[in-house]
């Protein structure tokens, strides 16, 4: 279980992210169209999966933004947004924001990503939904670089997320 902050108040997830040098747990998420995804369906790219609670918060937003302005000039990396939100409300912020570059993909069929992953938060407001997290995971799902955000009203290092793609 590792803690976090909300506005400077203590809250828990269920574990702890992946350890560095282990193969990153699969998932299955769905969609923009409604399709069930899972780490198979990116093989041999390198893969940056940013964990928000949900993108209709400005810094959910934010970190969207400027991963996938990142992505935008990388062939052999794909940036992953993994929320609590439904498939269409993800897809209706990346059209309005004009962000192509990112593939979003929601928890709505099961917590299952965030159990594995260590981000479920147990108590607190946002009891049921993730910390702020970013994972990064090698062309092989090697799990390369991971941050759990102290604050959940902070950013994520961003440099130290794109660092670790090369």
């Amino acid at each position: 279980m590792a803690t976090v902050t909300l506005q400077g108040n203590e809250i828990h997830t269920n574990g702890d992210l992946p350890a560095i040098g282990v193969k990153a747990p699969d998932f299955q998420l769905v969609d923009k169209d409604l399709n069930n995804v899972n780490l198979d369906d990116f093989v041999g790219k390198k893969k940056l999966i940013n964990i928000v609670p949900s993108l209709d918060t400005p810094v959910c937003a934010t970190s969207t933004k400027k991963f996938g302005d990142f992505a935008a000039d990388r062939n052999d990396v794909v940036v992953l947004i993994v929320a609590a939100d439904l498939p269409f409300a993800m897809s209706r912020f990346c059209t309005s924001e004009n962000i192509e570059n990112v593939v979003t993909l929601s928890m709505m069929r099961n917590q299952s990503f965030a159990n594995d992953y260590g981000v479920l938060i147990q108590d607190g407001p946002l009891a049921g939904i993730t910390a702020r997290a970013v994972v990064v995971l090698d062309a092989d799902n090697d799990v390369i670089y991971t941050q759990l955000v102290g604050e959940i009203a902070d950013e994520p290092d961003y440099g130290a997320a794109l660092k670790a793609l090369g």
